[in-house]
């Protein structure tokens, strides 16, 4: 028993010395860990530190901003019956392609009307040449009478101072003779009359009143029946062609369909009033699509509004009143899309626009 404390000290000593090794080993990995752990935060810390030193103040963001689109709002010109509807909605067009057609047939008959207008007048201008050409007729012929009445008054005066007529003959000799004056002084006035129905006047010269007022009555006319084929001034996609029916009653004047201009997009980004201090025209920025959010393009500021959204609102806000409490405002600021979208951008989608307020403008 006494020669086994020895051994039994020396097995000890080599378990304990196992049971130490092992922990050792182990905690190699771990220590190395912990001291990474240690150091990255603090370099962590510094490189936020030193990204927000060097971009603070750069970049100015929102999330306030909508695609834009030029939308053309199409009315008819003259109202009618829609016989032909020739879109459907979301089509795209050209500019120039029939979008939908009226009944032309109250048109044509106007056509018709305005032809007859033209060949009455003509006839009538022809009667007035008639009438001019007879006036002078009447001219010469009360001239030959103020002739013969002269004659016979100037032979009652001679037999008068022989006295061989009577007072009665006499006075009916001069009486005839102020008649045929009379008479030629109503044919000259009836060929100036004449005369002036046949002018045509400065504003249309060689032409007369009356048959120049029938032409226009026909060139209207035929404007109008034109208008009955509605075609697109614009290129762009159909929306809200609910209300294109066949049959369906238009009134002049009355939106019929909308045309958005899907090729020419813009941004409007409503920036904090407290964001404005930098920006001018010309600033580079960068824009994200929620519907797309892998796409980003690039833009800058084109223009920057006049007024804040509340001024141009159907009812202004109203501050002068003891509630009053002080709301940051936003401003419109119209950002060109510069790059070309590969995706199909649509009017009122939201955008997220950053503008970088020291870039150069241009």
């Amino acid at each position: 028993m006494a020669d086994s404390g020895p051994f039994n000290d020396n097995m000890e000593f080599e378990e304990l010395s196992v049971e130490t090794d092992k922990p050792t080993r182990k905690s190699g990995p771990k220590h190395i860990l912990k001291w990474f752990g240690m150091l990255s935060v603090p370099v962590v810390l510094i490189a936020l530190g030193a990204y927000y030193y060097i971009s603070s103040g750069r970049y100015v963001s929102t999330d306030n901003a909508y695609v834009k689109q030029d939308i053309v709002s199409i009315s008819p010109e003259v109202g009618g019956r829609i016989i032909e509807v020739a879109v459907q909605e979301n089509q795209q067009v050209k500019m120039g392609d029939l979008l939908f057609r009226i009944d032309p047939e109250p048109f044509s008959l106007a056509v018709s009307q305005a032809d007859a207008e033209i060949a009455a007048a003509q006839v009538e201008f022809q009667n007035m040449q008639t009438d001019y050409q007879v006036s002078g007729v009447d001219i010469a012929a009360a001239k030959s009478d103020i002739a013969l009445a002269l004659a016979s008054y100037q032979r009652q005066e001679t037999l008068m101072d022989r006295g061989f007529t009577t007072k009665a003959d006499f006075d009916a000799a001069r009486h005839e003779v102020e008649q045929a004056r009379a008479k030629l002084q109503v044919a000259k006035a009836h060929v100036v009359s004449a005369k002036s129905r046949l002018a045509s006047g400065i504003a249309v010269p060689g032409l007369n009143p009356d048959v120049a007022k029938a032409k226009v009555a026909k060139e209207q006319a035929l404007l109008n029946l034109s208008r009955t084929n509605i075609r697109a001034p614009i290129s762009g996609r159909i929306a809200q062609s609910s209300r294109l029916q066949t049959g369906q009653m238009m009134v002049s004047g009355l939106p019929a369909v909308s045309l958005v201009d899907n090729k020419n997009s813009w941004v409007e980004a409503n920036f904090k009033e407290t964001d404005l201090a930098k920006m001018v025209v010309g600033q580079k920025a960068e824009i994200h699509f929620d519907a797309y959010p892998t796409l980003v393009l690039k833009g800058r500021v084109e223009s920057i509004g006049a007024g804040t959204g509340s001024q141009f609102s159907v009812l202004p806000a109203q501050n002068a009143n003891g509630n009053w409490v002080k709301v940051t405002q936003r401003v419109p600021v119209r950002i060109k899309i510069t790059d070309q979208s590969p995706k199909q951008l649509i009017a009122g989608i939201s955008a997220d626009v950053t503008v970088n307020v020291q870039s150069k403008s241009k």
